[in-house]
């Protein structure tokens, strides 16, 4: 059932939806480009309020989150919708489509909560679609999961506006970003969003403790070009980021882009070169299973202290969040669900 949307102002009968910078104006029964997002006789509603289309259980691993409690599980979900037109988005089926397209969940907080106490779960992750459209949702599940002793974890292009973000910020334990592409132009192309409010989420999330990991996506003739990647490295160590661990994640064709061949390993090798060249201290490859790089190693003395196969952790050399080997502090939470 529709709830009444945070977040908006009505001025002359339109409706502006203050939400995330796309910032829709919408006139009586349009719905903004999220699909989530109606105005209904005079006020803005939320078709994603309890209606989830999608309920599992991960690994941390998998958000991707590497320095928050490893090895722990983490209890995923979604509603329809999104506030993004990725032409390489994985989860097209539920994202570019409406809550009352489909047959959903019909969850209250305090039920999803439940199931993830139930399940044995860490973590409440919001993720698969970005959970930025199904605000309001994730806002008061969060609440109950606090009160549950439960952390909160996002997964988004962190494209919203600033005093929402505040308020998440309050809320949410951790964090990943997708930093899609460190270019303005292809940024729209690719995405449909600009590039300086993800920016500024990132810093506004740093700023406020929440711990944050970023994934760049190198999609061949897309974003894979070296220069950029050397402008997007140099901009996260500029900007008080060198800690943050960056994640290079493989492409593999999907939706829109189904004639882009998979992200070649050396790409994502040169990525990561690129990334420690420029004072990156926890730098990783996603989606490539087996290689060295899902690996986490400690920038002072080089030991290897978390191993990683895939999602599954096969060693870890970590005391209270100390490098066993030389005493290094390693930057994270590392307090739950190790081996």
């Amino acid at each position: 059932m529709p709830v009444e949307a945070r977040y908006w102002k009505s001025v002359k009968g339109i409706l502006v939806c203050q939400l995330c910078p796309h910032a829709c104006a919408l006139k009586p029964e349009e719905t903004g480009l999220c699909r989530i997002r109606r105005n209904v006789q005079g006020k803005l509603v939320t078709l994603a309020y309890g209606n989830p289309i999608a309920l599992s259980i991960d690994p941390i691993e998998k958000k991707p989150l590497y320095h928050f409690n490893p090895g722990s599980q983490s209890f995923s979900m979604a509603t329809m919708g999104c506030n993004l037109r990725c032409l390489n988005c994985q989860n097209y089926n539920i994202s570019q489509n409406a809550p009352l397209d489909d047959e959903n969940h019909n969850m209250a907080p305090s039920e999803l909560v439940k199931s993830a106490i139930l399940k044995h779960c860490h973590s409440i992750s919001y993720t698969y679609t970005d959970p930025v459209i199904y605000y309001e949702y994730a806002t008061d599940i969060a609440i109950k999961a606090k009160e549950a002793g439960l952390q909160n974890v996002i997964v988004s292009a962190g494209y919203i506006s600033p005093q929402p973000l505040k308020e998440w910020c309050n809320l949410m334990d951790a964090a990943n970003i997708d930093l899609k592409v460190f270019d303005d132009s292809i940024l729209q192309k690719l995405n449909g969003i600009r590039l300086a409010p993800v920016l500024k989420t990132l810093t506004a999330l740093k700023s406020a403790g929440v711990w944050l990991e970023i994934t760049n996506l190198l999609i061949p003739g897309w974003t894979d070009n070296f220069n950029t990647i050397e402008k997007m490295c140099q901009w996260l160590v500029d900007n008080g980021f060198a800690d943050t661990p960056l994640h290079f994640s493989r492409f593999y064709p999907t939706y829109k882009l189904l004639d882009v061949p998979p992200t070649s390993l050396s790409t994502i090798e040169k990525a990561c070169e690129i990334a420690r060249s420029a004072g990156l201290n926890y730098v990783y490859s996603g989606n490539i299973t087996g290689h060295e790089t899902e690996n986490t190693y400690c920038p002072s003395c080089k030991n290897t202290l978390i191993e990683r196969q895939g999602y599954t952790l096969t060693g870890y050399h970590l005391e209270n969040g100390f490098c066993r080997f030389c005493g290094l502090k390693i930057p994270g939470q590392f307090d739950g669900g190790v081996m």
